[in-house]
């Protein structure tokens, strides 16, 4: 039996009462947790004593969605964030092939570009990229994921011809002389990009490993693989036999993947093994608003035409749906725009009214980027979860007020408006979009400041301590986990952060400052800052 006692610094517990003087911890497993007389009296008569040293102590914080695979992929990738010029981000990508010594036809994947930001204010074309390299097939990956552009040898790979038709709910754009420019969008660009060649195995298991202590570092110890997809199983699997996870991962399949990838890790379905958990299904049901792509219901700025567009039927949403229903299993549907939102809505109302005793499966609307506030009661009616990418405030702000305007970009994440209707929400980073950074996102959602610093939407800022639910108690409600997670409670996981300062007391705009010193995932520390970090 191994005992922790940890005192003397502030302890969160995200329950009532809020505040505790001492924590005791037991094979992984909160013991004891209140006044400090008490917990020594729930000690055994051998203990190791933690001095929090005047420091935090609160549950670990939960990541409602991102994509772990793909951030540990990106780690392999080259990034051309924070670029400027077209010029930029051909040195980037040439720079990163004679580092590495390339060999000619290896494909070079590079993340984080931002039309936004470029001063060219447009996407790059196949000979942008044609003149970092045409030796090599290289793929430029915009930062919100949900398009890109190819350079001319990558077309080629892939078969991709002025004949070449998007699949629906994508776009190849083609020149006057109908040729693809190499720019892609939704569907087209996510279908082609699964066609890549994978790195080395060994490579890809040292990212994932060091992807986890990258979560872990911002103080995460339970995290999402929000599209799984049957091409990863291997790697999963190999992750798993070596016990090599360290953090719990709950992952999301397509529904046209979801029987093969249940098949082949059955005793990860639903429960966790090895720290993996199936947790259900994903659908895509629309783009990104930064992109123009997120589906409306009303138009872009400057574009009367443009309402974005839709990424599946109807029908096919709602037989997805259906199905999330008749097994009883949690569904996560990507929804940006207010369209889309409604049509998942709609798909729900209309499954748990065809059934005389629906499951719980907490739906989940992710990103819920532009969901409108008179959409909110319905969703609390039907129990579906907003998980909110609100850190889109800061990132993206000022890019959401030219697309929709003051007034609609001022409503982006309306977490008060949840709150106030009793509509519990989970915040998220969608990693690799952004870092996974937890007290970031609590600052974004306390404050809600652009990058210049315009305050946008004042009226749906919230307290810190809601927004540390989010991303705690919410998010393990969210997982079902919620008599596991989340909270500092007597039989609950000793999942816990160690943060220099107490959130609750520092002043709002202090709160990105809060540095995590210690991880700690069922009383184990899987990561420490370090003096020099």
């Amino acid at each position: 039996m191994r005992q922790k006692l940890y005192w003397n610094g502030t302890i969160l517990t995200m329950e009532t009462p809020s505040c505790a003087q001492a924590l005791l911890e037991q094979d992984g497993k909160i013991v004891a947790v209140g006044a400090l007389d008490e917990v020594r009296q729930a000690a055994g008569t051998h203990f190791e004593c933690v001095d929090l040293q005047g420091h935090t102590l609160m549950p670990s914080f939960i990541d409602a969605h991102s994509h772990f695979m793909g951030y540990a992929m990106s780690l392999l990738q080259v990034s051309v964030e924070g670029a400027h010029t077209f010029s930029d981000i051909q040195k980037r990508i040439a720079a990163f092939i004679e580092n590495r010594h390339l060999p000619d036809n290896q494909w070079v994947i590079v993340k984080g570009y931002d039309h936004n930001a470029l001063d060219e204010q447009t996407h790059p074309t196949r000979e942008i990229l044609d003149e970092a390299s045409s030796g090599h097939p290289i793929v430029l990956q915009h930062r919100s994921g949900h398009n890109g552009v190819f350079n001319t040898a990558a077309l080629n790979f892939l078969g991709i011809t002025r004949s070449s038709m998007a699949p629906a709910g994508g776009k190849i754009e083609k020149d006057e002389a109908g040729e693809p420019t190499g720019y892609m969008e939704e569907n087209a660009f996510l279908s082609y990009l699964k066609q890549i060649p994978m790195p080395q195995s060994e490579e890809i298991l040292n990212a994932l490993k060091q992807a986890q202590k990258r979560y872990a570092s911002y103080g995460i110890t339970t995290v999402q693989d929000g599209y799984l997809m049957k091409e990863m199983v291997g790697l999963y699997q190999m992750l798993c036999t070596s016990h090599a996870l360290e953090l719990d991962v709950v992952a999301y399949a397509g529904v046209e993947d979801y029987g093969t990838i249940a098949t082949q890790m059955a005793k990860h379905v639903d429960q966790y093994s090895d720290h993996l958990k199936i947790g259900g299904y994903k659908i895509f049901l629309d783009g990104s608003p930064q992109s123009r792509t997120a589906w409306m219901r009303t138009a872009y700025v400057g574009q009367e035409e443009n309402f974005g567009y839709p990424s599946m039927m109807d029908k096919d949403v709602l037989n997805a749906v259906r199905r999330a229903m008749r097994e009883g299993r949690q569904i996560l549907a990507h929804c940006n725009g207010d369209a889309a939102a409604q049509q998942y809505l709609q798909a729900v109302a209309r499954a748990m009214g065809e059934l005389d005793d629906a499951p719980d499966i907490r739906p989940v609307m992710i990103h819920a980027q532009l969901v409108g506030t008179d959409q909110l009661p319905l969703m609390r009616e039907l129990g579906v979860l907003p998980s909110f990418f609100i850190a889109h405030v800061y990132h993206w702000g000022e890019v959401h007020v030219q697309n929709f305007g003051d007034l609609r970009a001022s409503k982006i994440s309306p977490a008060q408006t949840a709150m106030r209707l009793g509509l519990p929400f989970t915040f998220h980073q969608d990693a690799p979009v952004i870092e996974p950074d937890m007290m970031e996102t609590v600052w974004c959602a306390v404050n809600r400041k652009t990058k210049t610093g315009r305050i946008l939407g004042e009226e749906e800022r919230i307290d810190t301590l809601a927004a540390l639910k989010a991303i705690t108690i919410h998010g393990a409600y969210q997982y079902f986990e919620e008599n596991r997670k989340g909270s500092l409670k007597p039989g609950k996981l000793a999942d816990m952060v160690i943060l220099s300062q107490n959130p609750l007391d520092v002043p709002a705009e202090a709160l990105k400052n809060i540095e995590v010193l210690e991880t700690i995932k069922e009383g184990r520390t899987i990561y420490q800052k370090r003096a020099a970090e």
